[in-house]
């Protein structure tokens, strides 16, 4: 596995993130274990997951799974960096008006604790707003997060689905009050999804974020499920699959002469910009897993890249050069 640092921090982590969505969901808790086992040893120690995970009332199922797993001892809570994520609805009855997504410091407090709890640590590496909340002053987000930080709880704050301006003020407002600020951002960017280009990720390089992708195979159309007609799990809606379906008819022409998987050349793409920390690789199977895994050894030479470029353009560069003269 390589190593690199998370953002403008001084923390290691693995080159892929084990995203555990679907624990609790598709996959049962001991298919989990195994998967987070296999995790450890080789060698990924970064693992991301949120509250909400399990989904509607089964909201905080993924953490219990998380939590127990660690219970099991063996240093796995010490091998993980582990990241999760606040902002949404956890039906708990007594968040009374503060049930509904967003962000304030009652919800931030609250919600850590119940993420503690079920996680069955003290502290959390990385704690991430899971959504923007532009009805909160950053005096009052920063206000928590410090004093989550100062009580040993958190290490450092991350952000997700963020614009490039909110990462912008955000930052701002952390030089402000003489503080780190966000190591991170994660954010949908994948072959098919290249609008972070032209804001995103040069907000993020210029401001010490390292970005972490969401749906790097954008939900498995970039997995070359398009072309198993029968069997497997098929991914995306009949709407967006015939959309984008020339192109990744081409892109799967490309990938054969590659002589590699789709999967494994959308990872190693994003592997390939250095802002990109570790893509999330949010499997169901010990198998998806481990197959997912060589992405860190494939590289892409120049002609494959723009072929690339080619079959999936992005925006043209950053903003405004992407767009104006």
């Amino acid at each position: 596995m390589q190593y690199t640092y998370l953002g403008q921090s001084g923390l290691r982590v693995s080159r892929l993130c084990l995203g555990t969505m679907n624990f609790g969901v598709d996959t049962d808790e001991k298919e989990a274990f195994r998967i987070l086992d296999a995790a450890l040893d080789a060698g990924i120690n970064f693992i991301d997951t949120a509250n909400i995970y399990g989904w509607g009332e089964n909201s905080g199922r993924t953490e219990e799974i998380i939590g127990k797993w660690f219970s099991q001892g063996g240093g796995r809570r010490e091998r993980t960096v582990l990241a999760t994520k606040v902002y949404g609805d956890m039906f708990d009855e007594h968040d009374g008006p503060n049930r509904e997504a967003g962000l304030s410091a009652y919800k931030i407090r609250r919600h850590l604790e119940g993420s503690l709890r079920r996680l069955q640590t003290d502290h959390i590496e990385l704690y991430q707003m899971h959504h923007v909340d532009r009805n909160v002053h950053w005096n009052e987000l920063w206000s928590a997060f410090e004093t989550a930080v100062s009580q040993g709880k958190i290490g450092y704050v991350g952000s997700s689905n963020f614009a490039g301006w909110d990462i912008a003020v955000a930052q701002g407002e952390a030089k402000a009050r003489g503080i780190l600020g966000l190591v991170s951002e994660q954010h949908k960017y994948n072959l098919l999804c290249r609008l972070p280009e032209l804001e995103v990720l040069p907000a993020s390089k210029a401001l010490g974020l390292g970005v972490i992708p969401w749906s790097p195979l954008d939900g498995g159309l970039l997995a070359g499920n398009h072309r198993r007609d029968n069997g497997g799990r098929r991914s995306g809606d009949t709407k967006r699959l015939d959309k984008h379906r020339v192109q990744l008819d081409e892109y799967g022409k490309l990938c054969d002469e590659l002589g590699e998987p789709e999967d494994l050349v959308s990872l190693a793409w994003l592997l390939e910009n250095p802002t990109v920390t570790a893509p999330i690789i949010g499997v169901r199977t010990l198998e998806q897993f481990e197959r997912s895994l060589r992405a860190v050894e494939l590289k892409l030479d120049s002609a494959a890249l723009a072929r690339i470029d080619e079959i999936f353009p992005g925006p043209g560069g950053d903003a405004p050069k992407a767009y104006a003269w």
